[in-house]
């Protein structure tokens, strides 16, 4: 047990055996995340990510949905 090589090849083990864990565990998750999308694509409740608008039409909806609240609120009688 005084053997510096020992503890050399005991570490080294050790770390093998946790990256094997490592990879067993990240091999199930990946695959119960494919569980999971086929399960969504058989219910049709898949829809991959839809783009994301770029700045101009963002800056465009908040301004239309500025006007309808402001129509809104004249409609209804109240001053701005």
């Amino acid at each position: 047990m005084n053997d510096p090589n020992f503890y050399i090849i005991l570490s080294a083990a050790a770390l093998a055996g946790l990256g094997m864990l490592t990879l067993a565990a990240l091999n199930g998750w990946r695959g119960w995340l494919a569980l999971k999308q086929q399960e969504l694509r058989a219910h049709g409740e898949f829809h991959p990510a839809a783009p994301v608008p770029n700045a101009s039409a963002r800056i465009e909806i908040a301004d239309l949905k500025e006007r309808i609240r402001k129509l809104e609120a004249i409609a209804a009688g109240v001053d701005l």
